[in-house]
């Protein structure tokens, strides 16, 4: 860790340049997270498929995704099958009892999942590396796939040290069969606590098989290394990237899909997967305004499947806006609750 070019003396640290300004102005308070924010979380729960009978047939053009939550995807990569920043937890928080709270179970339970080649995970924030989820994958005999320092937790929660990879960016490895994973930047930070901050790695990646390449954002605002990706680990048949869980104080550390879809522009290639969006209530816009700004905005080589529902991008198939038939529901936290979650992003 301490020999990456990313450390530096007590952390790691962003070694490219944010596109975007940090605006300090008008950041979320205690009572906005409380009070204020229309539409934060869906009325009732989404349209969610069971992906199992799907998982049987075979893969007709090599690639299928499926996404079942927030940053959650099911990748069928010629043969291999990946998964992402599993989260099955109910809160995205330290606590069980309070914190963010997940608008609806998965689709699956962990057990019912098809044999796994890998569990891929970017950074340790606690919407992408959940304790439980772990647990329960650590019984699978499954590797990970993860950045440098992020190994100490899985460990830590049962995971034996021999089926842990630590990458850097631009650092690779290969699982048994040829699927190449490659860790490459992102812009973002680290930690679970008031006292780790950026002590272990934050990454994207880009994975490549026999026929197909896929980039996955992890979390990170915009920078130019988008285009360096593109150049270095493209091009892309798909493009997983976070679209939700935006604010301007934020916006050097997340895209939203305005920056997402720049993103998209700069690596040059493949369909888009939007990630990180209605799972959990953790900024103030209304829960689907990223699926509605994507699908106005860019509405060609744009997938938006339901929770569970398995797409192969070659198919092609026309965006249907799901998310317009479940109305907003009306939301007020609690003061404990946002008090928590606003000193998780103190330092963004």
């Amino acid at each position: 860790m301490h020999a990456s070019a990313q450390y530096a003396g007590d952390g790691f640290v962003n070694t490219y340049p944010s596109s975007t300004q940090r605006v300090s102005e008008n950041r979320p308070s205690l009572i906005d997270f409380v009070f204020r924010g229309e539409g934060r979380t869906p009325g009732r729960p989404l349209p969610a498929l069971d992906p199992r009978s799907a998982w049987m047939q075979p893969v007709e053009t090599g690639l299928r995704a499926t996404w079942l939550g927030h940053s959650t995807v099911l990748l069928e990569m010629d043969g291999h099958r990946v998964l992402t920043d599993p989260v099955w937890g109910q809160r995205a928080s330290p606590f069980s009892f309070f914190g963010p709270k997940r608008f609806q179970p998965v689709p699956v339970d962990i057990a019912q999942l098809p044999p796994l080649d890998a569990v891929l995970i970017s950074h340790d924030h606690y919407d992408h590396l959940d304790y439980p989820s772990i647990r329960a994958l650590a019984a699978l005999q499954v590797p990970f796939i993860t950045s440098l320092g992020v190994g100490m937790h899985l460990e830590a929660w049962g995971v034996p040290a021999e089926r842990i990879t630590e990458l850097d960016w631009w650092e690779q490895t290969v699982l048994p069969g040829g699927l190449t994973i490659t860790a490459a930047p992102s812009h973002h930070f680290s930690g679970r606590g008031l006292h780790d901050r950026n002590a272990t790695l934050w990454s994207s990646f880009a994975l490549r098989s026999e026929r197909h390449s896929v980039f996955f954002s992890g979390d990170t605002g915009l920078s130019p290394v988008f285009t360096e990706i593109g150049q270095r680990l493209g091009p892309f048949d798909l493009v997983m990237i976070e679209v939700g869980a935006f604010h301007p104080s934020w916006g050097n550390v997340h895209l939203g899909p305005d920056n997402a879809l720049e993103a998209w522009a700069q690596l040059g290639s493949g369909r888009l997967l939007p990630v990180h969006w209605g799972t959990f209530n953790l900024a103030m816009h209304p829960w689907a305004e990223p699926a509605e700004v994507l699908l106005a905005k860019a509405p060609e080589g744009l997938l938006m499947p339901r929770l569970g529902e398995p797409v192969e991008p070659a198919h092609g198939e026309e965006v249907q806006p799901w998310w317009r038939g479940v109305a907003p529901g009306h939301w007020q936290g609690s003061a404990l609750e946002a008090a928590e979650f606003l000193a998780l992003r103190t330092n963004d």
